[in-house]
């Protein structure tokens, strides 16, 4: 089996950073960032700092709360358009080094490390992660957090090692010792529900999990999710690294707080996905005629689906009706924690 290198890298409080990187005399106070920024409004915490973190504020939780935990903590509002504009820039860096490059929303990626004439690729990762970070942390003047392994899943447990601002290599003989002693739910995968269900079992860590056998996490779980319950405990994950990000194309992805199944707010959200995008189209006077969708599950299944329209276009219909009919044939409906959507192709006054 070819030895693989996944380079996972997430940006530490990214609209946080983003905010303190436009008014540097913020620097050092608890930040929140949600809404319109006046916590006597209705609207939730998008991000928070750490400091901020520290006082109990939590993303999703209502601005009101947050300023009864932290009075004294600086209240911003949300600026799509700049932390789009950094997210670009961050990108950018990161297909310099492979053409391989997952996005998981605005701030966080899983680069695949391609090997030199069929060589180990791993050498070549840890001096890229290195050049990576380097670059991030200084031409962007973000912090960042970069793990190094042998898969998906064990990059991002090693990117949340040495978190915030750390970079880790974390090594596939290692991963029996890190995993073991995890509670379930830092196991890739493993929402509330399975959570729960898991410590109904008597299961409450990871080497717990490693340790039942395959038929009765199947029986209790179903074929799927007890395979990948059995695999993932003990570090094994083939899923592969999935781009959506390429020249001349504009895309956008939301991740959601928590997961949903419910195909109600999916396919609102992928409207309003659209919505942005052909706005964006009209803005740059241009067209695209390839329009594909991204859905990322609980279980971090992630799946691409693309098609072509008939001619470029930067009619909402057009594209919205494209990317409904691509989330309809996307497969067996399970929670999701990401949908994005791309237009490829563009030709026009403004094209990338």
């Amino acid at each position: 089996m070819q030895k693989r290198a996944v380079i996972h890298i997430y940006l530490d409080a990214f609209f946080v950073s983003v905010e303190v990187k436009r008014r540097p005399g913020i620097k050092g106070r608890p930040i929140v960032v949600g809404a319109d920024g006046d916590p006597e409004k209705r609207g939730a915490v998008s991000a928070a700092s750490y400091d901020a973190r520290a006082f109990g504020v939590d993303p999703g939780m209502t601005l009101k709360k947050a300023r009864k935990l932290c009075p004294e903590a600086v209240f911003l509002p949300v600026d799509f358009e700049s932390y789009e504009k950094e997210s670009e820039r961050f990108f950018s860096i990161l297909m310099e080094y492979s053409p391989i490059v997952e996005s998981f929303g605005l701030d966080e990626a899983f680069i695949e490390v391609l090997p030199h004439d069929g060589g180990d690729p791993f050498p070549h990762a840890i001096e890229i992660a290195g050049e990576i970070k380097k670059r991030v942390d200084g031409a962007l003047g973000l912090s960042s957090s970069v793990g190094v392994a042998p898969n998906k899943l064990l990059a991002r447990l090693a990117g949340e090692m040495d978190k915030p601002g750390g970079l880790y290599v974390l090594m596939a003989d290692e991963a029996g010792r890190i995993l073991k002693d995890l509670p379930v739910a830092r196991l890739r995968g493993v929402g509330q529900k399975t959570g729960k269900r898991l410590n109904g079992l008597g299961i409450y860590t990871v080497g717990e999990i490693s340790k039942t056998p395959l038929q009765y996490l199947e029986r209790n779980f179903g074929s799927h999710i007890g395979k990948a319950l059995y695999e993932h405990s003990r570090g094994i994950d083939q899923s592969p690294v999935v781009p959506f990000h390429e020249p001349n194309a504009l895309s956008r992805e939301v991740v959601f707080e928590g997961e949903t199944d419910d195909q109600y707010i999916i396919k609102e959200t992928l409207y309003a996905l659209a919505g942005d995008i052909v706005a964006r189209l009209k803005g740059l006077g241009c067209r695209g005629k390839d329009v594909a969708i991204k859905i990322s599950y609980s279980d971090f299944e992630t799946v691409s689906r693309s098609t072509a329209l008939d001619t470029e276009s930067d009619s909402l219909n057009d594209i919205w009706t494209a990317a409904l009919k691509l989330l309809d044939a996307s497969g067996p409906h399970k929670p999701v924690r990401l949908v994005g959507v791309k237009v490829a192709g563009l030709k026009g006054r403004g094209a990338l």
